[in-house]
């Protein structure tokens, strides 16, 4: 659009736009909520590796010393002096024996300190006898557990390149070499080898080679039985052994004097100890003045004593070890080496001081499996760091004896930690910090902190708990739960609810440790806020979810009434979880159901039905549906309760929310499950309805109350009478059933299944297992059950009422019905899955007794129950099976046998009285609920698992996808709330846009339009177009025909979309809305059913979605044109024919939208205006028109609650919606005398109405005054009108095939008659228009197809 360049600096203007744009932030959007956007099902389980599957304990410990004392090994030349000392004793200061068991018991001790309850056997010196005895007797007693076998080789040669290490002879006159191959058939699986010896990496190589032989031997003797290997005893495989060596096969170890001569034991069982010793002899040490090697071994304390200095130390060291391992290895390795057993994890820790200490001496020590070298990692120097300020400290404390100050190191690292968090992005690597979190959760004075921290970072999303869980989190969060600090409580139920919100198998953990109980007394704490008390109720609802000894343990901790007492709190989220929490606990567990009547929870329940929350409502259904799905015995008692929830759900049929009516299908399918036989009973009643039922065209009837004269037209197209539902003559089992499903083809559109109106089940997920578990049709199909549906309303079946619970059978089936037309297309099918189910049970059942009765077989079938002929008769098609005559293919109709017959298979009698199943077998004098016999045995062509058939396959994932609230960031600010996010720009820029439309059409609006005859569009339309509508800010323009909207784009005069809009065929598009226009804009059609639905994503290469759909008006009359009195009759009947091809008549569905508020105005043929909230998505207020005839066009306007509605019958009619349905009519004005084609409400505060009638008068009226103040007359026989909000313009569109624009004085700026560019073509009939809500734009359809859009002259565009 090309402005005059001045106009833009007007001041005016730039104020305005300023303005604007302010308005569009705080505009409500609809439909744009979480529900709407996401796929309502649970997150993808992530696979959880954390858990230990083989947790395991060393319990044997072989040491082996082989010392010599005194003696020393031909094949190494030691330095002198040379190190000497052994378990931190020297060999010579006592005689050789002594020596040597004391070096024994000292190596005892020191790994007593890491394992203390294992089994120690020393071996001092051995032969290869001792050391086969002491191995075989320690692998017997260990069984499946590990054994640790502990190699001191300094006093013999080293070890061989042919796989040996050395020991003894008896007289130690030899040294013999003891093969490892032995050494691994003696130890076993699984074990752990520490070898300290020269060249103890030659051993490690050995150790591999001979476990792959054997490898190699058992997979010989697996394949090949008669081989000699297999008659020998199998060698155990080596696949779980661990070793660790002090050295590379080519190294000598360290003879440094300053150290211990098993420098490896030492940093394996006393890493303290040795760590400060060679801290000290670092040159860096000179900086810590006072500090000797003598001062060190006076530290104070003890190691396990954390508030020591010696404890504080070893508590740090243990820290960083671990920190260090996490970060440096593979996940699956560290959870092997260092959470799978204790003692193996601290020879780990200890190994990586090995590792660094060794190599400062050239030394390198191995493991296998191999770990990548960490001897360089940062984590050392705040190791350094803590060395440092602990020894500085030593020389005060010893001499004056001063307190201990102690190492800031876990309060820094904590802060590390939350740098990490807040400064971040989102894509990096985790937090080196982490395992060291997890150490501070041991101190009460960081405890608060670590866990607040703990808690930001699980809240980054699934991967953070899977890696808090993968450090080994969870030990110590369950035994969080014993403490009794108050303050404690909302941070363990923030971090509890993360972890079961990705891993609910936490939920056996949990009852086993008494965890629940902290949850119930947190839920039961009033002072706790609502968040914490929701996550309480969260956890507890993972705890009970399909898990009895959890239901078991909350039912007895009290929960149900608990959570009774929270469904009225003001926090949706707690009384969504509250329902969910309920419902889950009396899921299959009977004593908790009885528990919630004892409470009447079901009661309670109710007004959680009215919830203005759509999740409430859905969890309050899911809970109900639970509770009258128990399968346990049901008494009078639970009967009479199971009908009243069923009455209640009932009511929400019509609720504004999908989620909600898909909860209901499922809530009511656990009922049918329960009163299967009663529902099935229905159905045959239903079917034989149907089919002795001519529906009647809802054009020939004159619904009660309704005065108005039926006007003459033919009956609607109505349906094929389809009778595929009772294809069914002369099958007799199942499996044959299924044969002839196979051949029924029940899409009976032509075209394309992709685009069949009305025919649901031709969808893929419709068509998913239904009639029986593995048959892939359905017997009902979306048209007969329409028709049933429409059946059910005009016939009273007061047959059925024979026993009187009955009724609540006949209305939910009613219900189901209604649901299986459902616009939204997951509520339809689910409620089809239901009533075919059913369907095909009664007709299983049904099917003998009717093969004997049955009239309508012909020679071709023996009535017999063996037969095996299928007969199908099939709507229009050829018999499936060459075999079958077509003489059996008649139409008529088995009579159901009448009631004296003798049943000749009693498993099922369909009879007329509706009696319940079996009746002919009850005594006279049966209590009204007692159950029946038990069914005959006879049934055994119905697959068993038929009973739990629906339930088990019925489920939404509305519980599931709530959850993954919990698992997703909560303390995140949302994208869109986020300045710099895209989504925020982009909305942004939207904004601008906007902006700059509304003050560029504002400028030719207000100058004046003089003409409006320029044709900038013109398009042939895919179908005849029946309303238009422009987007307000885009160039985009929506065109309806019957039951498609194709999109164009006005500019380039290019085709955008074009897609069907899923009402059945008899329905057509009566009104559409471009709803959230002013940013991501969604599509609102309304049908002459009284359906809406909404779509996104169209007009944009993606494919159009639906975002929801409703029943807006549940009782249209497709019936009724308001016949006026006047002679303007014959005119008005002369329009309304020609207006819809269809002959439909009717007003259709009227909409109007405020955006301002989120409510949505209905109407059309009924006699209420309906209000929908569309943040609550349910019907807010039912204003009576108080008049006969149907209501033709809506106008509103929020600032002063006004409703204007134009009616059949000429009137106009003003309603206040603030005031009570009784008086909220405040004006009528009856001046037209024919059928109103449009109202308009101007929005200004003092805005007039203006309507037209069909014959050409337009009125304008003050509200407040009731007469009008102004009239115009333009064309006669007007068949659309528009006026343009903005320009005071308006057009009309007339039968005569022109249109005529005028201006607010009444005159004619604008005749347009031919199409331009278009070899003159007249235009042809107006079949719609309407301006655009800016521009001076106006489009409009005919019925050739064409679809053109007029402008005002191109000078002032």
């Amino acid at each position: 659009m090309k402005m005059d360049a001045d106009l833009l600096h007007l001041p005016a203007v730039g104020f305005a736009e300023e303005e604007a744009d302010m308005n569009d932030w705080e505009l409500p959007l609809a439909f744009m909520k979480k529900r709407h956007s996401e796929k309502i099902e649970g997150s993808k389980a992530l696979a959880q590796s954390w858990r230990m599957k083989d947790r395991m304990k060393t319990v044997s410990v072989a040491l082996v010393l082989c010392l010599n004392v005194g003696v020393d090994p031909p094949d190494v030349v030691k330095t002198s002096p040379c190190a000497r000392l052994e378990c931190w004793i020297d060999p010579l200061s006592m005689s050789p024996q002594k020596a040597l068991e004391t070096i024994g018991a000292n190596l005892q001790k020191q790994y007593e300190n890491w394992q203390p309850r294992a089994r120690y056997k020393q071996s001092l010196d051995p032969t290869v006898d001792e050391v086969k005895k002491l191995c075989t007797s320690l692998r017997r007693n260990a069984k499946e557990e590990r054994v640790l076998f502990h190699y001191n080789g300094h006093g013999v040669p080293r070890p061989t390149v042919n796989g040996e290490i050395w020991v003894f002879n008896k007289n130690y006159t030899q040294y013999i070499p003891l093969s490892i191959y032995d050494l691994q058939t003696w130890m076993g699986s699984p074990s752990i080898f520490v070898y300290d010896c020269s060249n103890a990496g030659i051993i490690v190589t050995s150790f591999k080679q001979f476990a792959l032989q054997r490898e190699q031997e058992l997979e010989v003797a697996a394949i090949n039985p008669s081989h000699p290997l297999a008659q020998m005893p199998l060698p155990p495989s080596m696949k779980n052994c661990i070793q660790l060596a002090a050295c590379e096969a080519s190294e000598l170890l360290p003879m440094n004097p300053d150290l211990p001569a098993d420098l490896f034991t030492s940093c394996l069982t006393t890493p303290i100890k040795i760590a400060l010793r060679w801290f000290c002899m670092q040159k860096s040490a000179k900086l810590v003045p006072g500090v000797t090697l003598d001062l060190i071994e006076k530290i104070p304390g003890r190691l396990n004593d954390r508030r020591t200095p010696l404890g504080e130390l070893n508590w740090i060291f243990t820290a960083i070890t671990d920190t260090i391992a996490w970060n440096v290895l593979p996940r699956d390795l560290f959870q092997k080496l260092f959470r799978q057993d204790l003692l193996v994890a601290s020879l780990f820790r200890n190994f990586l001081l090995a590792e660094r200490i060794m190599r400062s001496y050239n030394c390198t020590p191995v493991s296998s499996p191999r770990l990548p070298p960490t001897y360089m990692h940062a984590m050392w120097q705040a190791w350094d760091l803590a060395v440092d300020i602990c020894l500085s400290q030593l020389p005060t404390i010893i001499e004056e004896g001063t307190a201990f100050r102690h190492s800031p190191f876990f309060a820094e690292q904590l802060t590390a930690f939350q740098v990490w968090l807040t400064m971040g992005v989102e894509n990096r690597n985790p937090p080196e910090q982490l395992p060291i979190v997890l150490q501070v959760l041991l101190s009460q004075v960081h405890r608060l902190r670590a866990l607040d921290l703990l808690g930001c970072f699980l809240d980054l999303g699934p991967w953070a708990v899977s890696l808090a869980l993968s450090v080994g989190i969870f030990p110590y969060v369950l035994k969080l739960l014993q403490s009794s600090a108050r303050e404690l409580r909302p941070l363990l139920v923030f971090i509890w609810a993360k972890i079961l919100a990705v891993d609910s198998s936490c939920q056996a953990d949990l009852v086993k440790d008494n965890g629940h109980k902290y949850f119930l007394s947190v839920l039961a704490d009033s002072y706790m806020p609502a968040e914490h008390r929701t996550m309480a109720v969260f956890i507890l609802a993972v705890i009970v979810n399909s898990y009895s000894t959890g239901q078991e343990a909350c039912l007895q901790g009290n929960l149900i009434a608990n959570c009774l007492e929270q469904l009225s709190d003001p926090h949706p989220l707690l009384r969504q979880w509250v329902a969910i929490c309920l419902g889950r606990i009396w899921q299959n567990f009977d004593p908790a159901r009885w528990c919630g009547v004892r409470d009447s929870a079901h009661e309670k329940l109710y007004i959680l039905l009215s919830d203005p929350i759509p999740e409430v409502r859905c969890a309050a259904v899911f809970a109900l549906g639970t509770f009258v799905g128990n399968s346990a015995e049901r008494t009078d008692h639970s009967t009479t309760i199971d009908h009243n929830v069923a009455m209640m759900l009932a009511q929400l049929i019509n609720d504004g929310s999908p989620v909600v009516r898909k909860e209901l299908v499922v809530a009511l399918s656990h009922l049918v499950v329960q009163y299967e036989s009663n529902f099935c009973t229905v159905a045959l009643q239903f079917i034989e309805e149907e089919k002795n039922y001519t529906v009647p065209s809802p054009a020939n009837t004159s619904e009660p109350g309704n005065l108005t004269p039926v006007r003459d037209s033919p009956a609607i197209p109505r349906l094929r009478s389809v009778n595929s539902y009772t294809n069914i003559r002369a099958v007799t089992t199942a499996r044959n059933l299924n044969k002839s499903l196979q051949n029924l083809n029940l899409n009976e559109e032509g075209g394309p299944a992709a685009f069949s109106p009305g025919n649901l089940s031709t969808s893929s997920s419709a068509s998913s297992t239904l009639g029986s578990p593995d048959n892939d049709e359905y017997i009902l199909s979306f048209e007969t059950i329409d028709k049933m549906r429409r059946v059910s309303s005009y016939s009273s079946l007061n047959s059925l009422i024979g026993v009187s619970f009955n009724s609540v059978y006949t209305q939910i089936w009613r219900v189901l019905l209604h649901l299986a037309a459902d616009p939204f297309p997951e509520v339809s099918d689910l409620a089809m899955k239901v009533l075919n189910c059913i369907a095909y049970k009664a007709m299983m059942n049904a099917r003998p007794q009717r093969i004997l009765d049955s009239g309508s077989l012909t020679q071709s079938a023996p009535a017999s129950p063996t037969s095996k002929g299928t007969h199908i008769h099939q709507a229009g098609g050829s018999p499936p099976m060459p075999s079958t005559s077509s003489s059996s293919l008649t139409n008529e109709v088995p009579k159901p046998p009448t009631r004296d017959q003798p049943a000749a298979r009693p498993p099922y009698t369909p009879t007329l009285g509706g009696q319940a199943p079996h009746s002919h077998q009850f005594p006279r004098t049966r209590k009204m609920f007692d159950k029946g016999p038990e069914q005959a045995a006879e049934d055994g062509d119905e697959p068993c698992g038929h009973r739990n058939y629906i339930s088990a396959a019925l489920q939404t994932g509305l519980c599931d996808w709530s959850a993954k609230y919990f698992a997703q960031p909560v303390t995140k600010i949302p994208e869109e709330h986020d300045l710099q996010s895209q989504v925020r720009m982009e909305r942004q820029w939207r904004f601008l846009r906007n902006a700059r439309v509304k003050r560029q059409s504002r400028s030719i609006t207000q100058r004046g339009v003089s003409r409006l005859d320029d044709q900038i569009f013109i398009n042939r339309n895919p179908g005849v177009p029946s309303v238009v509508k422009f987007h307000p800010f885009n160039t985009c323009i929506a065109v309806a025909d019957k039951d498609s909207i194709c999109f164009w784009d006005w500019e380039k005069g290019e085709r955008l979309d074009y897609f069907y809009n899923g009402n059945p065929r008899y329905t057509r598009i009566t009104a559409m809305e471009y709803l959230n226009g002013h940013d991501c804009s969604l599509l609102l059609t309304a049908t002459d059913d009284g359906a809406l639905r909404v779509w996104k994503n169209f007009a944009d290469q993606k494919n159009p979605e639906m975002v929801t759909a409703w029943q807006g008006l549940s009782d249209m009359l497709p019936t009724t044109r308001g016949q006026p009195s006047t002679s303007a009759h014959s005119l008005a009947r002369r329009v309304s024919i020609y207006l819809d091809r269809s002959k439909q008549g009717g007003a259709g569905m009227v909409v109007d939208w405020e955006q301002e508020t989120g409510l949505l105005m209905t109407s059309g043929d009924v006699r209420v205006i309906r209000i929908w909230d569309t943040d609550r998505e349910m019907k807010v207020q039912d204003i009576p028109t108080g008049a006969d005839s149907c209501v033709t066009s809506l106008s509103c306007d929020s600032q002063r609650s006004l409703i204007v509605a134009g009616l059949g019958d000429g009137s106009v009619r003003v309603f206040d919606r603030r005031m009570g349905p009784n008086e909220c009519r405040i004006m009528t004005y009856r001046e037209h005398g024919a059928w109103v084609v449009k109202a308009h409400l101007q929005k200004e505060s003092d805005g007039h109405i203006i309507s037209v009638s069909v014959n050409g008068d337009v009125r304008f009226f003050e509200p407040r005054t009731p007469d009008s103040v102004n009239v115009l007359q333009t064309v006669k026989g007007l068949t659309a009108l528009d006026i343009h909000p903005q320009a005071n313009l308006f057009a009309c569109g007339s039968m005569n095939q022109f249109i005529a624009v005028y201006n607010a004085n009444g005159d004619v700026i604008s005749n347009i008659k031919y199409y331009d560019g278009f070899m003159g073509q007249r235009i042809g009939a107006i079949s719609c228009l309407a301006f655009h809500p800016h521009w001076p734009h106006l489009a409009v359809g005919s019925n050739d197809y064409y679809m053109s859009i007029y402008s005002a002259e191109k000078r002032l565009r």
